[in-house]
Formats: C-alpha cells, structure tokens, sequence
C-alpha cells in the first residue's frame, strides 16, 4: 500500500490510505492515512451502514487538505466485532454419502451457492477452479492429505488458487444460509473449524509441510494459522 502510493505521488497523483493495521502504516508511511480500528477485511467499519460508511470516506478525502505530510490520522470511532467467532450455519445434507464427507458436503452447498448468484451476489469463485470443479478441487487436497503429489491432479492453477477459490465457494453459500450479516471472518472460520473441507485443507496443509513443498504455509488463511494459536 505505501509503496504504491509513494509511486502514484511521484507521477502527480494525490493518494489516501485507510489502513485496518497501524504497524504496517507507521512503518511504510504513506503520504496520507487514516487509521481505521475496524475489524479485517471491513475497511469501511459498518456492512449495510450507508451513513457511517460516508463518514469513514469523508474523513479519508479530508486529509487531501493536508499541505504537508506524511499524514497519519485516528478515525474517531472504533467497531468491535465478534471477527473470530465461527459462523452459526446449518450445513445442507450431503448428496452422496458414498464419496468423501467433504467432497458430498461442497455439493450439498451448490444450491446454496446458486441463490447467492441468482440475487445477485459477486463471487471471488473462478481464479482457478469453477463452482463446477469444486468437488473436484477437494477431492485433490483429499488426495495430498493422503500423500498423493498436488501435481498429480488434473485441475487447471495451483493449490494455492484451489485453496482460494474453496473459501470463496463455501463464504458465499454461507451468506444465503443465514439471517443475518456474519461477523467479520466468522465465515472463514465456519469453513475452516466446523466442516469437512476445513478438516481435509488443514490435513492437506499439513502434508504439504511434511512433502517440503515452499508454499504449505500459505494453504489456508493467517487468521486460521495453528503457528499463530489459532485452532
């Protein structure tokens, strides 16, 4: 972030940061920031909150006043969030009990899945795998939690991307599953502590350690890391 905007500045271009991590921006200083302490991945504090959303934009734009810099700013108003806390989600039946749980449990979601399009949601599904190919993205980490090489599936990317395009799967069939807006993360944390696939992506992250394999660290997101004390 500070970098980038440190660039844009060189060639003429005003930049405001809001940053969610005030170590990062006091050590990379961009020329404007405002600090915002608001749950991760909630950069503007309130879902479904027009009016404190302006605010927190408002109050970004107003550093551009700024003659000199750099300029690092509180936001007045803290958010606290439930952000850790496993989201309440009933899991549909699975729709094959004679194939893996996690795999029978990522096509019980589909439906699920598809309303969350039909009305109109966006969806982070497709850096390497499909919703279609879903399943078939478990079955592989399946198969490397059972020692198999991630080389030896027939999937386009690389684990990583699988990895990826499962949370965002899972995320998205979950915010049609319940009533309300889900705590921050508490999505992520449904995936990774209460289901199948959460099971078998920390199996296949373990095994890719053991494999030696560069990337193992990053399978699964930092907030869900075991290295860190999360569960």
């Amino acid at each position: 972030m500070g970098t980038i905007a440190h660039t844009l500045e060189q060639g003429g271009l005003s930049t405001v940061s809001i940053a969610l991590i005030r170590d990062h921006v006091e050590r990379l200083q961009p020329p404007r920031a405002l600090y915002c302490e608001f749950p991760l991945g909630r950069p503007l504090g309130k879902p479904d909150d027009a009016v404190f959303q302006r605010s927190v934009i408002e109050s970004a734009f107003a550093l551009l006043e700024a003659t000199s810099g750099p300029v690092l700013e509180d936001y007045p108003e803290s958010v606290a969030d439930a952000a850790d806390e496993p989201l309440s989600c009933p899991l549909p039946a699975a729709d094959d009990t004679s194939t893996h749980p996690a795999v029978s449990e990522s096509r019980g979601l589909r439906n699920a899945y598809n309303r969350h399009i039909a009305a109109g949601g966006r969806t982070l599904v497709g850096r390497a795998v499909g919703p279609d190919q879903i399943p078939d993205a478990i079955a592989a980490f399946v198969a490397v939690a059972e020692g198999s090489s991630w080389k030896a599936a027939d999937l386009p990317g690389h684990p990583l991307q699988w990895s990826r395009d499962i949370t965002s799967y899972y995320e998205e069939a979950a915010a049609v599953l319940v009533d309300h807006v889900p705590a921050a993360r508490a999505a992520e944390s449904w995936l990774y502590q209460k289901t199948e696939t959460g099971k078998v992506l920390k199996a296949a992250r373990k095994a890719l350690k053991e494999a030696d394999e560069s990337f193992w660290f990053y399978l699964i997101p930092f907030t869900q890391n075991p290295e860190l004390g999360r569960p």
